[in-house]
């Protein structure tokens, strides 16, 4: 990492962290912002369901674009425009979102679910990457609390939604509300992010060619990969549980929707705090034992939430379950960012993994289910589980070289 800013002030590398673990708590409050609006927006729009999945797949082909771009974009803009013009992105296409609502324009829409998507991707490599070197700085694990913050802002997200919806406001107007919200806190706390791109410096055309070859060696590098398998791992069980919890328990353990529910909101509440407590356990355990501790847990949640019968047995799965999944994200984006020059593209390729299983996991357990049932084909995740566990080596931490511009700033 080179042009990090050249101090010993605690106060220089406080004010960052807590910079970026805000930019963690925007991003979740961004990507929860518009789903618990869908039924007033597919009546509001008059479309179809099949029509809402079409525009959802926006986000998603958008934030794999993002992912791709982060590492050029770093190069261009540096760390502080980044994160700064990625929340502003994705703050515009939360009001073009709103303005097409109000013009009743489903192609405009389309266009701006695939643009917030685009800026998600771009700011999810961006503050893991600043997560990764301020990690570095501090001497001490940080980023699963960021990533809780990512956490609390969805659950946030989702309760500003569900509370406009209750009080009878339109979505066009929270959506631009909120737009507004994040981008004057990305304007005000831009400051707090320390000049420099976190990666090698290198002249503009030249730069650009080593990029995309250092993200195309990303896929060949084993070490990489390897992380890339606890990702694949713990975000299957993460998206599965986003979209399968509350219906196995519902229809195959047999409890009513609100019980459902209130499952699925242990679940969230149990990874957040996994996150936000986290880092002193992994100072203390390091990565490799925190992963492969997490992991274990997880897969001994599955196999209650699986064969449980009692209520309470099937709680304990689903909060075990929870903290299965709650550090792989945050300890293999770290790890990524250690494993050679140019972080932003290193940790593209894990996060490409990463969203891959998030998205593509559960209409994988949705196809499984079609035959064996929901439960029974969550095997899968305990597999995973157990594969993410197998190769937690990968996550080891390795030294990292002296920045050229001079120390990081210190605690």
């Amino acid at each position: 990492m080179t042009d990090v800013l050249v101090t010993t002030q605690g106060s220089v590398l406080a004010r960052w962290r807590w910079t970026i673990t805000a930019a963690f708590g925007l991003g979740g409050i961004a990507i929860s912002a518009w789903g618990p609006r869908l039924p007033a927006i597919k009546a509001s729009l008059e479309i179809s369901t099949a029509v809402i999945g079409l525009l959802l797949a926006g986000v998603t082909v958008g934030a794999i674009l993002g992912l791709l771009a982060s590492a050029p974009i770093l190069r261009w803009l540096g760390s502080r425009r980044s994160v700064t013009g990625a929340l502003l992105l994705i703050a515009t296409a939360m009001t073009v979102m709103g303005l097409a609502l109000i013009l009743n324009s489903v192609p405009l829409v389309a266009v701006a679910f695939m643009i917030v998507g685009f800026g998600i991707g771009v700011l999810d490599v961006m503050i893991n990457v600043e997560g990764s070197a301020i990690e570095q700085a501090a001497g001490r694990t940080v980023m699963p609390m960021m990533h809780g913050a990512w956490s609390v802002g969805a659950a946030a997200g989702s309760g500003i939604g569900a509370a406009c919806a209750g009080l009878g406001v339109a979505p066009s107007a929270q959506l631009i509300v909120e737009a507004v919200i994040i981008a004057a806190v990305a304007l005000g706390m831009a400051a707090g992010i320390p000049h420099g791109s976190r990666g090698p410096q290198e002249r503009e055309a030249e730069g650009r060619r080593a990029a995309l070859g250092q993200w195309l060696r990303g896929w060949l590098d084993w070490r990489l990969l390897l992380i890339g398998v606890v990702m694949l791992g713990v975000e299957l069980g993460e998206g599965s549980a986003n979209s399968w919890l509350t219906l196995a328990v519902r229809d195959d353990h047999g409890q009513t929707a609100a019980v459902a529910a209130m499952f699925f909101t242990a679940f969230a509440a149990a990874e957040a705090l996994a996150r936000i407590f986290g880092g002193p356990v992994v100072d203390r355990l390091g990565r490799v034992r925190t992963i492969r501790a997490t992991t274990a847990l997880g897969i001994v949640g599955m196999v209650l939430f699986i064969d449980g019968g009692d209520p309470w047995i099937v709680l304990v799965g689903v909060l075990l379950w929870a903290v299965g999944v709650s550090m792989g994200f945050p300890l293999g984006m770290s790890a990524a960012a250690e494993t050679g020059n140019d972080p932003a593209a290193r940790v593209s390729v894990v996060a490409s993994i990463g969203y891959f299983a998030n998205l593509a996991g559960p209409p994988a357990i949705g196809v499984l289910a079609e035959s064996a049932g929901i439960l029974h084909a969550m095997w899968l995740i305990v597999a995973l589980f157990i594969a993410a566990f197998a190769v937690a080596g990968s996550l080891r931490r390795r030294p990292v070289p002296e920045p050229a511009g001079g120390a990081m700033p210190k605690c």
